[in-house]
């Protein structure tokens, strides 16, 4: 097979595809007669391609995927003008904790906070994807630590939680948070900051017994 019916292999694939696709699926396409580094090739050479049109290819934490351009969005909310579920400021903080302090146990939200987490703020956030419980806290009660899942990620457009920015201003903080906004799933509407500044100061690590949070897949 030719490099052009390869590239046209995967874009096909990836277009009809529901889900990210991660490079190890796509070389079944192939058999597994093209490597890792192949693939990644095309993959490159079909972003190059797309540059100029109004879907862009990407690489998520779950794979890789086509998706609208941000600037695309105020043309296709018109076709489905319902509005989007809202969050609240409490769901968005607790989020902003978790994505940048993980992993984190509901003591620790509560701290930062400085008020009671209701039980439902981390069950709306679980439901939806975005966290997940990873282990226990090696402490009195084991206490159940939270991080952020691949779905999270994937919604955010990201590979990985490094690419996370750092967090310098309350417009930075909720630039991170309004851009799942333009995930491809189910909108949620996150209009406000996720959290103020001084909610997510670094404090001394605790011993856990945890899984690391999702990493991209090659």
């Amino acid at each position: 097979m030719n490099t052009a019916d390869a590239r046209r292999v995967l874009e096909t694939a990836l277009i009809c595809a529901q889900q990210p696709l991660p490079v190890r699926e796509l070389r079944v396409l192939f058999k597994d007669e093209l490597g890792a580094d192949t693939i990644k090739e095309l993959l490159a050479d079909l972003q190059h391609e797309w540059a100029l049109r109004g879907v862009e290819l990407v690489c998520v934490a779950s794979g890789w995927r086509f998706q609208s351009r941000p600037e695309m969005r105020e043309y296709l909310d018109r076709l489905h003008p319902e509005k989007p579920p809202r969050y609240s400021r409490a769901a968005l903080e607790t989020l902003a904790i978790i994505a940048y302090r993980q992993p984190v146990t509901r003591g620790d939200m509560e701290d930062i906070r400085g008020v009671t987490i209701n039980t439902q703020i981390l069950k709306q956030l679980e439901d939806r994807g975005w966290v997940e419980v990873i282990g226990h806290r090696e402490a009195a009660g084991r206490p159940a630590l939270y991080a952020t899942t691949r779905q999270f990620l994937d919604d955010l457009g990201l590979a990985s939680l490094d690419q996370l920015p750092e967090l310098q201003s309350p417009t930075q903080q909720s630039s991170v948070f309004e851009a799942l906004a333009d995930s491809p799933g189910p909108q949620p509407e996150l209009a406000e900051v996720a959290a103020e500044p001084d909610l997510l100061t670094p404090s001394p690590a605790t011993p856990t017994t945890r899984r690391k949070p999702p990493r991209p897949e090659a």
